[in-house]
């Protein structure tokens, strides 16, 4: 994430503000559905704008069979995303890599090894403290985290405990977040609040203000596990937040949508609500990240289009 940036400190817990919050749920869905019929990119400027959203891309693994090699082509993958034939084609000169590589804890050193033989300094993410259920111990969790960052990872992906914003324990969520700040150190927090499974709008708004308050440099809607995950309504509301608390502190943060993002005109979607709801300083990797592990493979097929004129057939796509 880049430096100039100032980092958010968090705040004390304004209980006050996150009681009063309250969302208009029609209002919300009716401007969630114009973001998916109203906006058309095409020609060289949606093949830019796929280019920015390469950049924005946390490429991830996180499977239970997540070895060694797999960590590894993933990092080849990451550093070298877009074929070079298709980006000479376009004109394009300049290096571009992914925003992150995202891996279990266990599997950063993996990362780290393949990223340093290769002289690369994409940052390398991991989630950590119970990542996705949240449900292990805060001391176990914090220990994660800390483990993870000995081990390399400049950026921490922790997911809340549900039954905090459910329960309406405010002060819990708020102490539970700050404290898994503090363990991160110099790495950023990137605070997943698993949209899907808090159970209205408004608990979505009021859980991403106390995370912001705890020191979270990003808020995420999901794991990419829950049954329902990146949503153009709760990000609204989440973006909302965002731009509330920067009017109020005057530190921005970041936003990540997560899970579910397959197809380049939803990334391209995704960038067009950033640009409309905070500005052009959120279409950039530094407050801006899409969570995928697929959603690479189709932005470089609809690359291949542009400069082709046709689709590319599965042998001619490096593998992702």
């Amino acid at each position: 994430m880049s430096s100039h940036i100032e980092r958010n400190p968090g705040m004390d817990l304004d209980i006050s503000w996150v009681r009063k919050s309250c969302v208009n749920l029609p209002a919300v869905n009716r401007r969630a559905e114009t973001l998916k019929t109203r906006r058309s990119i095409k020609k060289q400027w949606q093949a830019a704008w796929l280019l920015r959203a390469v950049s924005c891309l946390d490429l991830t693994t996180l499977s239970g069979d997540d070895t060694s090699g797999n960590v590894a082509r993933l990092c080849f993958k990451a550093q070298s995303p877009v074929r070079q034939d298709l980006l000479k084609s376009m004109g394009f000169d300049k290096e571009i890599t992914v925003g992150a590589v995202c891996v279990y804890s266990t599997r950063v050193p993996d990362a780290v090894k393949s990223l340093k033989d290769a002289g690369s300094n994409i940052p390398i993410a991991s989630v950590a403290a119970g990542f996705p259920a949240g449900q292990t111990p805060l001391k176990q969790r914090l220990e994660e985290i800390e483990m993870a960052v000995s081990y390399g990872a400049k950026e921490i992906d922790i997911v809340i405990s549900r039954a905090y914003v459910l329960d309406g324990d405010w002060q819990a969520l708020y102490d539970e977040v700050k404290a898994c700040r503090k363990a991160c150190g110099d790495a950023h927090l990137k605070t997943i609040i698993a949209t899907g499974e808090l159970g209205s709008l408004v608990n979505v708004y009021r859980a991403s203000l106390v995370c912001m308050m705890a020191g979270s440099d990003f808020i995420k809607t999901s794991t990419g596990k829950e049954s329902v995950n990146a949503t153009f309504s709760v990000a609204l509301v989440m973006v909302r937040a965002i731009r509330d608390y920067y009017q109020k502190t005057g530190y921005k943060i970041g936003f990540k949508p997560a899970g579910g993002i397959r197809s380049a005109k939803e990334a391209l979607t995704w960038l067009a609500l950033m640009k409309e709801e905070l500005g052009d300083e959120w279409t950039q990797p530094n407050l801006f990240r899409i969570g995928a592990s697929s959603l690479l493979l189709d932005i470089e097929r609809q690359l291949f289009h542009f400069v082709t004129g046709r689709y590319a057939a599965a042998h001619e796509m490096p593998m992702s």
